[in-house]
């Protein structure tokens, strides 16, 4: 399985308080109404079963509009089942039948009234059902569950998942657009993803709900406006997690491709799967098509201006004046004024971070190389190693091939901590290549060869690296015993000439 971790732009200006705020809605309305949704859905689902058996066989019984409404709904998409139901053959209707008619030689008049009885029955269990009343039904769809189906989950990993996917896209676009602009986008991608979907099933019997419409629409504005952002994804092997990042404008189609697959399909049987694919694939349309219209027509950058007056760093008035210039595309302007703002204050983030985005749009890549280097230091100092990890990758990408060897031997150690062997072994032993008169330069040799020696299996490079360690000139008699018995351990585990191996 793989799933998202984190992406490059998290970091937002200010806390994202509209996606906090529906993040614990959506969580405390799924406490309040999970175990009373299943039990309503329970009880609804047998009361129109047996309702579609008796009307199969008594099709001239008298109905209330909303079971005649179900009835119809369900003959349109499964007709063969519906003509069944009227013999029931399979031991599952047979049973179904036996439960609640032990006799199956009735007379008109007692299954109409049978049927009053379930019609009743049905009319109780949908009165006050939060699954009738709230989840989207597109056979019978009221107007305000258009909104409300979004707040609504069937489970634990239906909210997690949602809830975490909805961080990862909604934060950033919550930092672009603003607390006003963001959570009607998010509510109209909602409402527009159940309108698609009850276009494409309109007799689906199943009560859709959850907030994956809405965040599939966050996820199109994603890839609409950050398209080059990278995010980290974890694909879980039985106890591990393998770490590894993929740019937006690869991921997030590939997304969309596997709800088009399976939504094509569905179709094409006329079946809801009880996955709302089209939903998903509406509300993406919608997203990706919304973002590029609010860009286009100057609301996004009339937001963004509004944001940077309220935002505490924006005091500084070269990044104010960076930010106006990166607004009216004259990037060349805001990487002058950046350059002079990391001058005057080297240790500023904000500073540093913009001047990248400004070098990336101008494919800068000398810039973009001193820039992710002066970020990897600020962020390793200040402990965030998998944002400054991420920023080395980009540093590498545009041809960085040296950081300062304090800031370097930190990122190694963080690769050795997330366990990335191989990554961790080549890192170390490219810093010890760049610092072969430094102390840290033995220390990398060392740490190189006891990963290849005791996690890698290769024990030939740990030899290698570990005797480079011990002929160095620089003073290292505290690693010695380390040395050694990190040689012992790689001797041991190399083939002898004309040992038997299998």
């Amino acid at each position: 399985m793989i799933v998202p971790l984190s992406h490059e732009n998290l970091r937002g200006r200010r806390w994202p308080w509209v996606t906090i705020t529906i993040i614990a809605l959506c969580s405390v309305i799924f406490l309040f109404t999970n175990g009373r949704m299943d039990r309503e859905l329970a009880q609804t689902g047998t009361i129109r079963l047996r309702i579609l058996i008796l009307s199969a066989r008594f099709p001239d019984a008298p109905m209330t509009p909303d079971a005649k409404e179900m009835v119809q709904a369900f003959r349109l998409q499964h007709e063969n089942i519906y003509q069944e139901m009227a013999t029931p053959s399979t031991p599952e209707l047979a049973a179904e039948w036996d439960s609640f008619l032990p006799t199956k030689d009735l007379v008109p008049q007692d299954a109409n009234a049978e049927m009053g009885r379930l019609c009743a029955q049905l009319t109780q269990s949908q009165s006050g059902s939060i699954a009738w009343d709230y989840a989207f039904h597109p056979v019978h769809a009221f107007l305000w569950t258009y909104i409300t189906a979004t707040f609504l989950h069937g489970g634990w990993m239906h909210l997690i998942f949602n809830m975490w996917f909805f961080w990862l896209a909604g934060t950033i676009l919550e930092d672009l657009w603003g607390r006003a602009i963001y959570p009607i986008f998010y509510l109209l991608g909602g409402a527009l993803a159940w309108a698609v979907h009850g276009i494409v099933f309109p007799h689906s019997l199943l009560p859709a709900l959850g907030a994956s419409g809405a965040i599939a629409g966050l996820m199109g504005a994603f890839l609409a406006r950050f398209p080059k952002t990278r995010i980290r994804l974890g694909w879980v092997i039985w106890v591990r997690i393998v770490k590894f990042y993929v740019p937006a404008y690869i991921i997030l189609p590939l997304w969309l491709a596997l709800q088009i697959v399976p939504g094509i399909f569905s179709r094409a049987i006329g079946m809801d799967s009880g996955i709302a694919y089209w939903a998903h694939i509406g509300g993406f349309a919608f997203g990706a098509l919304g973002a590029v219209l609010l860009r286009a027509t100057g609301v996004e950058q009339s937001a963004d201006r509004a944001i940077e007056s309220k935002v505490s760093w924006t005091a500084d008035p070269l990044i104010v004046r960076a930010t106006d210039c990166l607004a009216e595309n004259n990037v060349e302007g805001a990487i002058s004024a950046l350059r002079q703002q990391v001058k005057e204050k080297p240790d500023s983030i904000d500073g540093w971070d913009l001047l990248l985005k400004a070098q990336h749009r101008k494919q800068y890549m000398e810039g973009q190389k001193e820039s992710l280097a002066a970020l990897c230091r600020l962020h390793v100092a200040s402990g965030e190693f998998a944002t400054a990890a991420s920023e080395y990758e980009w540093y590498k990408n545009v041809g960085g091939t040296k950081l300062p060897r304090g800031v370097w031997l930190e990122l190694c150690r963080y690769l050795e901590r997330e366990q990335r062997w191989q990554l961790a072994a080549d890192e170390y032993e490219k810093l010890a290549e760049a610092n072969p008169t430094e102390r840290a330069g033995v220390s990398a040799l060392v740490a190189a060869g006891r990963i290849c020696a005791t996690r890698l299996n290769e024990p030939a490079r740990a030899e290698q690296l570990l005797s480079a360690a011990a002929a160095s000139p620089v003073p290292h008699s505290d690693l010695d015993a380390v040395i050694q018995e990190n040689l012992k351990l790689s001797a041991a585990a190399t083939p002898q000439p004309g040992a038997y191996t299998r």
